[in-house]
């Protein structure tokens, strides 16, 4: 599971991220080597729910720079030391401020960014994890990019500046990311992987094409990892892998295709009997079963349509985006599949 818009980093309103809260967050000084990964992206990762209090991204960078001189490899180093401070500083405080929202299309303005960050982690084995979560979450960029151009514009009223577009509703996100992943070919490790997954499936009654979930959340990488903490082809978070029989000491199961499908299904599963819908099921494995309940009730509605545009930001695109890959991979429509 995603959690996107969670983090662990919980602070009092005044105290600024230390060096010793960022050794905290790591266990021990034996794994320094993933601070990068954190470094260009905690922030981003804050939850609408969670993230109450502001981030001093300037005192973040400066912990992150002291505790890499004590940590870091050379090499590590040298591509922090690297990095254009300013550029990473805008990019980490902007694409906070979009997480938090709900407004789809300003994830276009960060797409430079993350193209310029997305190089630094795969140059590095320690940081390749990362790289393997941020890659495919880079059509996220192109797609808000091309969403404005089907995005309905707001009447101005007279005398006022011209609002800004709403987000597209979402059938047209349905269509666009239709047609952005049917010229798609399988993912490498897909053949391997997706007929052992949908076996794993079928066995926890759940339908076995919701395994194209993992194309979505990391192309099938076993190695992904969020900033937020999740990890592997299903992206869960340590929560939910421990709450469905996950071991993450000594070796992180969630690493494991097959354990974690299993965890992945039962997750998925609880969360149709939850809501009993796919569509909303699939939104809540993204950004939690309480965003999702919350938009119900206070939209006083038991679907997803009406409150798809008033879900997280990526939440918006990661239903529509995990529909019309299942509608490539498998032709079925997410709300018509049958457990």
């Amino acid at each position: 599971m995603s959690y996107l818009l969670s983090t662990s980093f919980h602070r009092n309103a005044g105290n600024p991220v230390s060096a010793f809260d960022l050794r905290a967050a790591f266990g021990f000084r034996g794994f320094g080597l993933r601070t990068l990964g954190l470094i260009l992206l905690i922030v981003a990762c804050a939850t609408t729910q969670a993230q109450t209090n502001d981030f001093d991204v300037g005192d973040i960078l400066d912990a992150a720079q002291q505790f890499a001189q004590e940590n870091l490899d050379p090499d590590i180093l040298q591509v922090l030391q690297s990095l254009d401070r300013n550029k990473v500083e805008d990019f980490l405080n902007h694409y906070q401020d979009y997480l938090r929202g709900d407004y789809v299309l300003d994830a276009a303005e960060f797409k430079d960014a993350a193209v310029a960050i997305l190089p630094l982690l795969e140059a590095h084995e320690e940081t390749q994890p990362y790289a393997a979560w941020l890659r495919e979450r880079m059509d996220y960029f192109d797609a808000a990019d091309e969403l404005k151009s089907i995005a309905p514009r707001l009447k101005p009223e007279p005398g006022k500046p011209l609002p800004p577009q709403a987000n597209p509703p979402f059938k047209a996100e349905r269509e666009f990311w239709i047609k952005k992943v049917t010229p798609r070919p399988w993912p490498k490790r897909a053949a391997e992987i997706v007929p052992r997954m949908k076996k794993i499936f079928e066995g926890e009654n759940v339908p076995p094409e919701l395994v194209w979930l993992a194309e979505v959340e990391s192309g099938f990488d076993a190695r992904a990892r969020s900033p937020a903490g999740a990890v592997g082809i299903f992206q869960l978070m340590p929560a939910a892998a421990k709450q469905f029989g996950l071991s993450l000491w000594p070796r992180d199961q969630r690493r494991v295709p097959e354990l974690a499908a299993r965890a992945a299904a039962k997750y998925l599963r609880e969360l149709y009997q939850q809501f009993g819908d796919w569509r909303l099921a699939v939104a809540a494995y993204n950004c939690g079963a309480g965003t999702v309940q919350k938009a119900l009730a206070r939209l006083q509605t038991t679907g997803y349509e009406r409150i798809a545009t008033r879900l997280p930001a990526e939440t918006q695109m990661y239903v529509p985006k995990v529909e019309a890959t299942i509608l490539h991979r498998e032709g079925l429509e997410l709300e018509k599949l049958k457990v």
